[in-house]
């Protein structure tokens, strides 16, 4: 099996894994990485020769960008402490720890190279902490918390992860000029992703073409981590400010046909990016085994020690934090998402799991130091960071789904309900109004004013039928029985339309019009 034969079984999987682990009840990206474990296992399969310079640069920014299209600005500022408290504080005390521990089990481990293996495995990963929390029904707050932090921990962890580097590599090390190189980083890294943003906003409106503009979200996202990483700068915080940007002001309401393409699009891209990068995670296990040869017990307890401090040190962290969150909640001095019980904060501790950043991060470690010595104890720091990855994603990712049953901890679909009923309430008065703007200006026919007052309620009543009384709904109820009948003569012609497609004579172009025509009818 050579490397593209393994590229094609790794994006397979990506697909495969999402209805089997719905079958079965299992994250997505543990699956993948247990597949990509058993093809490391396989003596035909050949490593992984990805440079590590690349991994980053290539998974990260399309997975950020369709992780921030769930998201918007206004939830982000507005759990913007909780946030803070996991994405920034959380990883400096995690980093800290793991130096700490990491400096007092392994001899002769220099300072700054246990900063570098704190700053490494200190993020939780945004992929598997979204499709993971997102695939088990948690409340909205916590998927809100929990997507939050593993998007902006990445900027905090990755600079100070390149301070550290740098500090081995060059023998040197000044607090100022690291903290002024964090402060600098973040700035740049906002005004590329602004400009990048606004640039990409009006350049999408002069395309005005679903094709085109797809595409150039397609590029976009590393078009801004790419300028970001040239100057320097945050590319992880340039790719989530364009993103965040382009989420709050490029959407057009009435653009109905690239949302629902651009929707697909990246749904795609997301599943077959993320499957492909814990495909990689698992595959990584060849190099692991390599590095611990004759070595075992010693490296397993290292290993196993980091993880223990990172899995404790969330917890130790998360306790006081949710408790001062909800005291300040309680005295009404911000209203934030925070967890409620303490079994809401047990599932959150239980989802930081480690994953894509934290091992591009070990890979690209240089292999040595600006006097051509090694990198010091590099080998051991790639294998532990690899068990954290292992224990945290395999481990948390294949019991969390167990965990959130055991402890019942659901989403409040009754709060979601009503939610939906007061935007389907909104939009349909809000067609009501646009229907009165319309007969002041224009001279509409009595039963024609009539008919369209009907039809605007009815846009609210497709959305939640409990918006209306009784009568209402089983008016409701016909419409959807003949929407059914309409559908079933739709798919009737849509068949003669394609069996057209491969008689004598026929213009495939002319079909691919018709049938384009009937689908838009059925969208419709």
């Amino acid at each position: 099996m050579d490397q593209l034969a393994l590229l094609f079984v790794l994006l397979l999987g990506a697909v495969v894994s999402v209805p089997v682990g719905a079958r079965f009840g299992l994250p997505a990206p543990v699956l993948m990485t247990l597949l990509g474990i058993v093809l490391a296992l396989l003596e035909f399969v050949p490593n992984v020769e990805v440079p590590p310079d690349l991994i980053l640069p290539l998974l990260l920014p399309p997975l950020l960008y369709a992780a921030v299209r769930r998201t918007s600005w206004r939830q982000f500022a507005a759990n913007v402490r909780p946030i803070l408290l996991l994405a920034v504080a959380l990883v400096f005390v995690t980093m800290l720890s793991v130096a700490a521990v990491a400096q007092a089990i392994i001899p002769g481990l220099p300072i700054a190279a246990a900063f570098a293996l704190g700053a490494l495995v200190a993020p939780p990963d945004p992929v598997a902490a979204t499709a993971v929390a997102g695939q088990l029904g948690l409340p909205r707050r916590l998927v809100s918390i929990l997507e939050g932090e593993g998007l902006f921990n990445d900027v905090t962890a990755i600079v100070l992860y390149h301070v550290a580097i740098a500090a081995v590599v060059s023998g040197s090390f000044s607090f100022w000029e690291a903290g002024l190189q964090f402060v600098l980083s973040a700035v740049l890294a906002l005004v590329v992703g602004l400009v990048l943003g606004w640039g990409t906003n009006r350049l999408m409106d002069m395309l005005d073409d679903p094709t085109l503009q797809i595409g150039l979200t397609l590029l976009v996202p590393y078009a801004s981590y790419v300028l970001a990483e040239e100057l320097h700068a945050s590319g992880v915080l340039a790719v989530l400010t364009t993103a965040l940007f382009l989420a709050e002001y490029a959407t057009d309401a009435d653009d109905v046909m690239t949302r629902l393409a651009g929707h697909t699009v990246w749904d795609v891209v997301d599943t077959l990016v993320t499957g492909v990068a814990f495909g990689l995670i698992g595959l990584e296990l060849h190099n692991a085994v390599r590095t611990a040869s004759g070595r075992w017990g010693e490296m397993l307890g290292w290993a196993a020690a980091v993880t223990a401090v990172v899995i404790l040190v969330r917890l130790a962290w998360l306790l006081p934090a949710t408790w001062l969150t909800k005291r300040m909640h309680a005295r009404k001095v911000h209203d934030e998402d925070i967890p409620t019980t303490w079994r809401e904060t047990v599932v959150m501790w239980w989802s930081g799991m480690r994953g894509v950043a934290s091992v591009a991060l070990a890979l690209a470690i240089p292999l040595t130091v600006d006097d051509g010595s090694p990198f010091p104890d590099r080998d051991e720091i790639v294998f532990i960071a690899f068990g954290v990855i292992m224990g945290t994603l395999v481990l948390q990712g294949l019991t969390l789904p167990w965990l959130v049953k055991r402890l019942g901890v659901r989403a409040d679909t009754a709060r979601e309900k009503e939610f939906e009923k007061a935007l389907a309430s909104r939009a349909a008065k809000a067609a009501k109004r646009r229907l009165r703007e319309i007969e002041a200006v224009e001279e509409l026919p009595e039963e024609l004013a009539e008919v369209m007052m009907r039809r605007a309620f009815d846009i609210g009543l497709r959305i939640s039928p409990d918006i209306g009384d009784e009568e209402r709904r089983e008016a409701h109820r016909r419409v959807k029985q003949i929407r059914g009948i309409e559908r079933e003569l739709l798919s009737a012609a849509r068949h003669e339309v394609l069996a057209a497609r491969s008689e004598p004579g026929a213009d495939p172009e002319i079909v691919d019009r018709v049938l384009r025509h009937l689908d838009v009818r059925s969208l419709r």
